[in-house]
């Protein structure tokens, strides 16, 4: 059939054109340089949970077998999500606030996967498996199969399994490359004998991805090249870290490993380490990040749980001790720093100088915290494990906008980009959009 133009069809037509052309992506865990922010303001008041009433502004809602806690990416009219699928029956996942440190008993055969979706509508466009077989390796009981989150320059699409393999795919689903990097275990330093499987999303940086592989044994940092997965360099890391689960972050040719007993920075051409700095929290696993001319960096866990900022030379503006982000990466907005304990304690700084400016408790004391905050032009999001989406108010002082409930158990942080939230529900990615 052929399209026939009309004048009445110019607005959308002229919107549609305009929606694709300034289209923000969120290319990567957290979005630009991992910061969680976008530009754009996003939804207050919304509603996925049928059971609490009816729908609000909920776009759509598609389902995505297997246990995953990859979070959504976006580029252009598409957005990118990986997935674990057991081969027989559910797999196992245990939330909530609790201390065991057990692997989960889900070492059947799973098939590593890649799903494309339309941005729009939720529409499956296309579907991939990576990888199938047995794990190399087991996970925690709060963990999946497939954590990492994948990573776009919009022509490349990045995937890293852990010990089932990195992976290079074009953005229609063709794959370029992949490299096995070995059996990858993570685990904490005071107890190499438990397996906690791996976390550790890829990182593009100019022609190059690069790995954060903090291991049980032979820890390292790696870059592969963009164009066909050639090793280019590989910089053990053993002497500066024993324990880490979250990306590095990249700074121009810096890049920045969040680890224990140190915090330690590379060159992006060569992998030498430029800098380190003596670390706390024995358990590290947000992300580094930039803002205000400052690398972010928390930890938690053990006997510290400090938050650092960082100048690019590896000197300290500020440290907070006590400030105990365990599981997710605080995010900068407008001149301030929002980051939340795992038991669902929030603490507010100025991002300039670390002074505290309140704290506040958000769900009941037994809810668990393990999302990133995001933010929105003029909103702060955070989400529990337990699908309940709060909105404050930037400032100094705790104002509560709006609590939202998505129905559903969400560990994956949120995607935000173009005025819609994208969420990743145990068994879904939610689009919020007024």
């Amino acid at each position: 059939m052929a399209f026939c133009y009309t004048l009445a069809m110019r607005p959308a037509l002229l919107f549609l054109i305009c929606s694709l052309l300034q289209a923000e992506n969120w290319a990567a865990y957290r979005g630009t340089q991992a910061t969680g922010v976008s530009a754009q303001s996003a939804p207050l008041h919304f509603n996925a949970d049928p059971t609490a009433g009816p729908l609000k502004s909920v776009l759509w809602r598609t389902h995505i077998p297997g246990l995953s806690h990859s979070s959504p990416i976006l580029w252009d009219d598409r957005l990118y999500v990986a997935t674990a699928v057991r081969a027989k029956g559910d797999a196992p996942l245990k939330i909530g606030l609790y201390g065991a440190g057990d692997s989960a008993d889900d070492n059947s055969e799973q098939s590593w996967k890649l799903f494309c979706l339309d941005r729009k509508t939720g529409r499956v466009i296309w579907e991939r498996t990576a990888h199938s077989g047995l794990p190399r390796a087991p996970r925690h009981t709060k963990a999946t199969h497939a954590n990492t989150t994948l990573a776009t320059d919009g022509k490349h699409l990045l995937a890293f399994f852990g010990s089932e393999g990195l992976y290079s795919y074009d953005l229609s689903g063709k794959l370029l490359w992949k490299q096995d990097l070995g059996v990858l275990d993570m685990t904490p330093t005071d107890d190499r004998n438990l397996s906690w499987g791996f976390a550790s999303s890829p990182t593009l940086a100019g022609d190059r991805v690069i790995v954060q592989c903090d291991v049980k044994s032979g820890s390292f940092l790696a870059a592969y090249s963009l164009a066909d997965g050639k090793q280019l360099w590989r910089t053990d890391r053993n002497s500066a870290s024993t324990a880490s689960w979250g990306p590095p972050g990249v700074f121009g040719d810096l890049i920045v490993c969040n680890g224990y007993p140190f915090l330690a920075a590379y060159n992006r051409l060569t992998g030498k380490e430029q800098w380190r700095v003596p670390a706390g929290g024995n358990v590290p696993v947000p992300v580094p990040f930039m803002a205000n001319g400052l690398i972010y960096v928390a930890q938690a866990h053990g006997n510290a749980s400090p938050l650092f900022a960082l100048r690019p030379d590896g000197s300290q503006a500020w440290r907070e001790e006590r400030n105990g982000a365990y599981l997710s990466t605080p995010v900068a907005h407008e001149g301030l720093i929002y980051s939340i304990t795992n038991n669902g304690i929030l603490k507010v700084y100025d991002a300039l100088t670390g002074q505290k400016q309140f704290e506040q408790r958000l769900g009941t004391g037994t809810t668990g915290f393990t999302a990133s905050p995001v933010a929105a032009k003029g909103r702060v999001y955070l989400t529990s494990e337990d699908g309940e989406v709060y909105v404050l108010k930037p400032g100094r002082q705790f104002e509560q906008l709006a609590k939202n409930q998505l129905g559903e158990i969400a560990l994956a942080s949120p995607a935000v980009a173009d005025g819609t939230l994208y969420f990743r529900t145990k068994a879904h990615i939610v689009a919020i959009r007024d």
